[in-house]
């Protein structure tokens, strides 16, 4: 049996014991021509169980062809070709029954082409005529998914990125807001994945009347999204909506493609970015509680995530820790933060000893900022043009003219929509912003949604209690405008315009500073 579908002998077989029980009776074969599993159903259906030793891993189809009887010599119905779209199997067979003895043959495999249907069935044929030469047939059908896998692969690749991501994702929201928010949320969202090297296969926008508790779209809606899904080769769903813990076990039970939303995708970034003790500990703090509540034993949904996007991260643990030495993990962690806290809180005290001023650059994710500490003050901070490229404050020292210094600190990017749990852990970082005599809130000009971009970070600020400090607005990135946008832009923002890229646009910045932090008034305040 290692070459046809099913010998005719044990198609008799089946369809004995079937008639005698009056139950569904399936196999599952692997193309060794081993029968891995035999399932017993009632007269309706039958219920298979969970593969998990049989996983897909990054194939296009399991390796496992199920075959099963029909006691009244019905076609294969949508439960059969749901199971076999979820669960990629190579092929599913029903042997209807006739007299107690095997009849008709009814077939159908998944199909490559996503356009249409996600399967294909074959026309029924006699059992007792039934020729199938199922190895050749189905490696011709993984080649031929394999071939469409790569096209899509290289049309959704951007030149130069060598194909070395580590996951390829369908992004998904589902909301009632207006079209127009959700599109905005997507793109970012895409940036985000980007930043985490996942490739995009595919953006889908669902707008409900109202959405689903369980699933955020209908049950029929989220399983033709993950036929979709893993038909294109996908191996992350991720949601741009946060999802409760029920939300995420319940869409995780459906399928074996990881399930992440935002809030973890985010995590992810910050758990690669941060370098020093005090982003290592922020993060580690952030992600346990985030999934302290997530934890669910032994479960497949979390354990799914280790190794790569959503469960990478500084100290990590695996999932099935029990709750308890997770929340002692936590309290370890708050009291480091809190030392971590009071050693700043120290070398902040020496700076305003010394009489120093403060200049702290804050702004939304991938503003530049890092790129203009580094031109103002001809250091080296890390920079990468991608989101959260600096998870960790630098503070350089800017010399003015008559001698005269501040010290410059850069901060991580925000983010519309930022983690509760992250916001909490990095607000110990962003005290520093409370000692600042100056705000320099970098916008990327060039970004379409820079307006949305300045009001997600004066809500942070906001949130932060930071709306008394002196702000001063500096849109970057100009060298991307024309003259004439970057001029309409400084006059209708009040705001100073620059190309982090060239020091010759730095003029009118360093005059405002210089202005803001020399003046006479602020001066006097200061002695």
């Amino acid at each position: 049996m290692h070459a046809e579908l099913i010998t005719a002998e044990l198609a008799r077989y089946l369809a004995n014991i079937s008639s005698e029980t009056n139950r569904q009776i399936g196999i599952l074969i692997s193309r060794k021509g081993v029968v891995t599993h035999v399932i017993v159903g009632d007269a309706k259906g039958i219920f298979i169980p969970s593969l998990e030793d049989y996983p897909l891993g990054r194939k296009s189809l399991r390796g496992l062809r199920f075959i099963h009887t029909h006691l009244d010599n019905e076609p294969l119905n949508q439960d059969d070709l749901t199971d076999l779209a979820l669960l990629r199997f190579d092929i599913i067979a029903a042997i209807g029954l006739k007299d107690g003895h095997p009849d008709l043959i009814h077939l159908a495999h998944l199909r490559p082409d996503v356009s249409g249907q996600p399967y294909e069935t074959l026309p029924s044929e006699q059992v007792s005529h039934f020729r199938f030469e199922f190895l050749p047939f189905i490696e011709a059908l993984e080649e031929e998914f394999e071939r469409m896998r790569r096209t899509d692969v290289m049309h959704q690749e951007k030149p130069g990125a060598g194909g070395l991501h580590e996951e390829k994702a369908i992004l998904v929201s589902v909301s009632t807001k207006p079209k127009y928010e959700l599109e905005d949320s997507m793109e970012e969202l895409q940036e985000l994945a980007e930043s985490s090297n996942v490739l995009v296969l595919d953006k889908i926008i669902q707008r409900p009347k109202e959405v689903n508790p369980k699933y955020l779209m209908g049950e029929g809606k989220i399983k033709e999204l993950i036929i979709k899904a893993m038909n294109k080769g996908a191996t992350v769903l991720i949601f741009d909506q946060d999802l409760t813990p029920s939300q995420s076990k319940i869409i995780s039970e459906i399928t074996e493609l990881k399930v992440i939303d935002r809030s973890q995708l985010i995590l992810d970034i910050f758990a690669r970015r941060a370098y020093s003790s005090d982003g290592k500990v922020q993060v580690e703090l952030a992600q346990l509680k985030y999934r302290l509540p997530r934890l669910t034993g032994k479960g497949t949904a979390m354990s799914r995530l280790m190794g790569g996007i959503g469960g990478r991260g500084p100290g990590e643990m695996k999932l099935e820790i029990d709750r308890r030495r997770v929340r002692d993990r936590i309290t370890l962690l708050e009291k480091k933060l809190k030392s971590l806290s009071k050693a700043r809180k120290q070398r902040k005290s020496k700076r305003i000893e010394m009489r120093i001023p403060i200049v702290s650059i804050v702004g939304y994710t991938n503003a530049g900022k890092s790129t203009l500490l580094n031109a103002l003050t001809r250091s080296e901070t890390f920079v990468e043009d991608k989101l959260f490229a600096t998870l960790d404050t630098s503070s350089r020292r800017l010399r003015f003219p008559r001698e005269r210094e501040v010290v410059i600190t850069d901060t991580v990017g925000f983010i519309r929509d930022l983690p509760k749990d992250l916001m909490s852990a990095f607000r110990a970082t962003l005290e520093e912003l409370e000692d600042a005599d100056l705000l320099l809130h970098i916008v990327d000009a060039a970004n379409p949604r820079f307006d949305q971009h300045i009001t997600s970070v004066e809500s942070i600020l906001s949130e932060l209690n930071l709306l008394d400090k002196e702000r001063l607005l500096v849109f970057n990135k100009t060298d991307k405008l024309d003259p004439e946008e970057t001029r309409n832009i400084a006059v209708r923002f009040n705001a100073v315009t620059i190309s982090a890229l060239d020091r010759a646009t730095f003029r009118p910045l360093l005059l405002a500073i210089e202005e803001y932090i020399f003046s006479e008034k602020l001066i006097k305040t200061k002695i």
